[in-house]
């Protein structure tokens, strides 16, 4: 009778163990649990309401601080090939991958950071669980090898710091996305263009449709469409109160706005309404 037993903990344990695995692999469970709280993704980090700069570490500590599911950003290559985290091509006056790190780090954000750069960025967002990092890949303007090399680095330093738990890559770039899919079949990878549907990006491996407000508008469907496919929806940059009630009735995965204290409060009152 001990030994019987003790085969069936034995077999509990190892299914404790597979399960999660299964889940992990199965592209549904990953679409609808890989934010852990809210479905609110803070633009360029929670910036606006305490006047701090956009993209910078402080930015990601507020959107951290209040809840948010998701704080995105932007990541440009310098010319000495460091990856640094700024909206614009250019910085203080200076093209960023025409100029090296070391030029560009002497000139300060408003509040006195640094330029950040990736490494600092993921440092800071993975010492904790509940707001992942929404990382944008901007095209290079200076062609398509220097767009792709970017893609590797950033997969590079993602993998160098272990940090694809907290990770998902959006691009405007649809040889990006799929340059980040082939270096990382498992990564999370939303596409912003807003000219696939979401049977397309299935088809290409890609987790989901990360669109402007106005191609949702256009294609209502495409967000049903998307849940039918297992395909993550993203809507930005939605700030008006009246458009983030339309997107949230409409039951879109995601809200990306410059307004996150507004529409994390949105969805708290929603919730309890359900």
């Amino acid at each position: 009778m001990q030994k019987i037993v003790s085969k069936i903990f034995s077999v509990i344990f190892l299914l404790n163990l597979v399960l999660p695995l299964k889940a992990q692999t199965d592209n549904s469970a990953n679409r609808t649990e890989s934010f852990l709280t809210n479905g609110v993704i803070a633009h360029r980090g929670a910036w606006k309401k305490e006047n701090l700069p956009q993209n910078s570490i402080a930015s990601l500590k507020q959107a951290i601080q209040i809840g948010a599911a998701g704080s995105e950003f932007d990541v440009q290559l310098t010319a000495d090939n460091v990856l640094v985290v700024n909206h614009d091509a250019d910085y203080a006056g200076m093209k960023i991958e025409s100029t090296k790190f070391t030029s560009l780090e002497k000139v300060l954000l408003k509040n006195g950071e640094t330029l950040p750069t990736l490494e600092n960025y993921l440092r800071t967002g993975m010492t904790q669980q509940k707001t992942k990092l929404i990382l944008e890949l901007k095209p290079s303007t200076e062609g398509k090898d220097r767009s792709l090399l970017l893609a590797q680095k950033v997969v590079e330093k993602v993998d160098q710091m272990h940090a694809q738990d907290w990770i998902v890559y959006i691009s405007f770039d649809y040889d990006i996305v799929k340059k980040i899919h082939h270096l990382d079949q498992s990564a999370k990878m939303m596409y912003l263009g807003g000219d696939k549907s979401p049977a397309e990006l299935k088809a290409d491996g890609i987790w989901g449709a990360d669109y402007n407000q106005k191609v949702f508008e256009k294609e209502p469907s495409w967000i049903s469409e998307a849940r039918q496919n297992q395909i993550a929806t993203n809507v930005w940059t939605v700030s008006d109160f009246a458009k983030m009630d339309y997107f949230l009735a409409q039951g879109i995965d995601y809200i990306t706005t410059d307004e996150p204290e507004v529409l994390l409060n949105k969805v708290s009152v929603k919730n309890s309404e359900n």
